[in-house]
């Protein structure tokens, strides 16, 4: 009849209509007390008691319906779930408290009453007031402790501390760089950020939101280079000089205890090099993850795959890797879909599945054997949830009664199962993928994909579907400090599953948090096939590198939406050759015509533009060639260097000139990436930094001295790069006609 949850729906960025507002208020303030409640209601009231006195009556009034989340006016299936979460929400009631003052306990309840007379009251709610003090808990430093002298304070309440706030010097000329994957700028000064796993589908930068985030940066330029982590799982804030210009403002949710390491060096590779020492190294992956990844959502039977790869190589487009996202029955994640097979407890075999001839996917196995004939790698698509709409039947019904029964998912505070709060796959279990028994149970109904048919990899998408502080995991964390290992659990499961089945660890991801760079690859997640999307995923890889991520793509020209004109898609193609993975994907759109397909060939046809097959055609030939120095790089990088894919002012710290050209960026020690990133361009202006020996134009093979800025050609088939100088009579061959 009524519903109170006092930190609502767990939404890091919304208020929801039946929470507390602010569900931690601070000394001095009142709370607004929300409940959703049936039509049958006719009126609520709130019994508020202060310090165990007798309680007051509160009446609630009606509340204007709201919205969780913002709405997308976009097609596809992930813009139609994320507009259903976000519907009006009615038969909200609200009521605002008298200032809460610290040192008080106040407890309440509610009393709802029907139009007949009848009456519900809640369960007991407490809150207490929280104040900021220079007392509370312990800041455990690491390092040379660069924390501004009486700057520590501490929020606490009643039952004990709830953040801390520290402040670090920022110096005129410094640059801050990293925080996770960002998609609104690559220096952080001026700006004010968070840091929390969050699945912001679409326009990252305009939210500043991000799927992979981390309390970490380093800060570049003026006399010093070094860096911080708060080692926390938990939400971290931050205000880089944007409420003083002087100062970095550190707040984090902690308990008793934090602690902050700090990092120093000669180079910002220094100060990377020891962060991962903290939380570990990337693993070298097989360098097929190099050539060009090739999916769509809607190639959804062994018929569509085959004709797909049959276009590449007619075209003469080389493609290393496939990534078949529609393959499942999409109940169990672990079934080809119109397979035929009897439930069972324990993990299938391939030979328990029968594939009728007429059905979407005859012959899985037979299918990789014959991708695998033509040099290309396999991945499938997999989700972290065990759906329970509609109400599972068959294997899946199994599979989530084993879930509840054993305990192997993720909890409420009050012991029942987490069911997914987020607006995609809504009301899902979600394993508990802390605890190693259930990551092995979960894998295990997998093994035979990889053991038998042959599968390389796995699309582990979707990582950010904790929401809640109170959750409860197997490793003793609550969802506060557990949620953001959520998707650092899950990529390890799948990497050793494929360890264990004697394949490289290769998982595709979005979602991480510090402690994901041993684990596979990622990708920048959702986005528009607009220029603005186009560069806000060159920052989102210039920064997730900065942090340690080697192996990172993007959906080039964006997944979403209208398939885009021919000067964008070849632009991001010829930027994405030059990245660390180069991949293209489409959004399901319900198979409507004309297809969203970005395949060079369905770009070409509904452009009318001739030069998108023998363009793209000849960046994936580049591609192919420059296998060998992207592993090369990527070992180097892996063992301590620089990041594969890094700003300028990775190599170039002191110069100042770098940070005026903030989507440039090396790719390896050799060479140096431009990308057109605006319509209607002919040509560019790059700015080369001083390097002995100076620069060579990869097209022209004319050398440059750095120190300078110079106008480049840009044509569609020649994205402007350049080579140090002293690298380019091995790397010559690669740019060859």
């Amino acid at each position: 009849m009524i519903r109170h949850r006092p930190h609502g729906s767990g939404h890091p960025y919304a208020e929801s209509e039946d929470q507390r507002v602010p569900a931690r208020p601070l000394d001095g303030e009142p709370v607004e007390l929300r409940v959703r409640a049936s039509a049958r209601v006719s009126s609520v009231v709130c019994e508020w008691a202060v310090d165990g006195s007798a309680p007051v009556e509160l009446p609630l009034t009606r509340r204007d319906a709201g919205h969780l989340i913002e709405t997308d006016a976009d097609g596809g299936h992930l813009a139609a779930a994320q507009a259903r979460a976000a519907r009006a929400v009615a038969g909200s009631w609200g009521v605002r408290t008298p200032a809460l003052r610290a040192g008080s306990r106040y407890a309440y309840r509610f009393v709802a009453t029907t139009g007949d007379g009848a009456r519900r009251t809640s369960r007991w709610y407490e809150v207490t007031a929280a104040s900021w003090s220079e007392a509370g808990g312990k800041l455990e430093v690491t390092g040379a402790d660069r924390i501004v002298p009486g700057s520590v304070r501490w929020l606490a309440d009643a039952d004990g501390p709830l953040r801390v706030r520290f402040e670090l010097t920022l110096e005129p000329g410094e640059h801050v760089v990293g925080f996770g994957e960002r998609f609104d700028a690559v220096d952080q000064r001026g700006r004010s950020l968070d840091a929390v796993v969050f699945e912001q589908y679409k326009a990252q930068g305009a939210h500043g939101r991000t799927y992979l985030p981390m309390p970490y940066a380093m800060v570049v330029g003026g006399s010093r280079t070094w860096g911080w982590h708060v080692q926390t799982s938990r939400r971290t804030w931050y205000d880089v000089g944007a409420a003083r210009p002087g100062r970095i403002i550190v707040e984090a949710e902690t308990g008793d205890e934090l602690g902050v390491r700090f990092y120093g060096g000669e180079r910002p590779a220094d100060v990377l090099r020891d962060f991962l020492d903290d939380v570990g190294r990337p693993t070298e992956l097989p360098s097929w993850v190099f050539r060009l990844w090739a999916s769509g959502n809607e190639w959804n039977t062994q018929e569509r795959v085959l004709a797909e790869m049959d276009r590449h190589r007619e075209h003469g487009i080389p493609v290393g890797a496939l990534v078949i996202e529609a393959w499942s029955d999409e109940t169990t994640f672990t079934a080809f879909r119109g397979a035929a097979y009897e439930p069972s407890e324990v993990p299938h075999k391939l030979a328990d599945y029968t594939f009728p001839a007429d059905g979407p996917w005859p012959d899985p196995k037979g299918m990789v054997d014959e991708l695998h004939s033509r040099d290309v790698k396999v991945l499938l698509w997999q989700i972290p949830l065990q759906k329970m709409r509609p109400h599972p039947r068959h294997q899946a019904a199994v599979d989530a009664r084993q879930l509840v029964e054993r305990g192997y998912g993720v909890r409420e505070a009050d012991g029942r199962p987490y069911r997914n709060r987020g607006w995609w796959f809504p009301l899902a279990l979600m394993p508990d993928l802390s605890s190693p028994v259930v990551r092995d149970w979960w894998t295990a109904k997998r093994r035979y994909l990889v053991e038998e048919v042959g599968i390389d990899g796995f699309k582990t998408d979707g990582g950010e579907h904790a929401w809640g502080h109170d959750l409860r995991y197997a490793d003793g964390r609550d969802g506060a400090a557990g949620n953001g290992l959520f998707p650092v659990h899950y990529a390890r499961a799948f990497g050793d599953l494929l360890r264990g089945c004697g394949k490289a660890p290769v998982t595709f991801s979005r979602a991480g948090f510090a402690g994901s760079q041993p684990h596979g690859a990622f990708w920048a997640g959702d986005e528009d096939s607009t220029w603005e999307a186009f560069r806000s995923s060159i920052r989102a890889g210039i920064t997730a590198s900065a942090c340690g991520i080697v192996y990172w793509g993007w959906d080039l020209a964006g997944f979403s939406g209208s398939v885009p004109d021919a000067e964008l898609y070849l632009r991001a193609a010829g930027a994405s050759a030059f990245m660390p993975i180069m991949q293209y994907h489409s959004e399901f759109n319900h198979h409507r015509t004309p297809i969203r397909d970005r395949t060079p060939w369905n770009v070409a046809a509904q452009s009318a533009d001739e030069r998108v097959i023998p363009v793209f055609r000849r960046l994936a030939g580049l591609r192919e060639r420059l296998v060998p120095y992207l592993a090369e790089q990527a070992r180097a990088a892996i063992g301590g260097g620089a990041p594969l894919m890094r700003g300028l002012f990775f190599d170039h710290p002191d110069d100042p000139q770098v940070w005026r050209h903030p989507l440039q960026y090396k790719l390896g020690d050799a060479l140096l990436v431009a990308p057109v990133t605006e319509p209607d361009v002919s040509e560019i202006s790059v700015y080369l930094p001083e390097i002995e020996g100076g620069w060579v134009d990869v097209w022209t093979g004319r050398t440059l001295p750095g120190g300078q800025t110079v106008s480049l050609p840009a044509p569609l088939d020649r994205p402007p790069v350049l080579c140090a100088a002293e690298h380019w009579s091995r790397l010559s061959p690669v740019f060859a006609d």
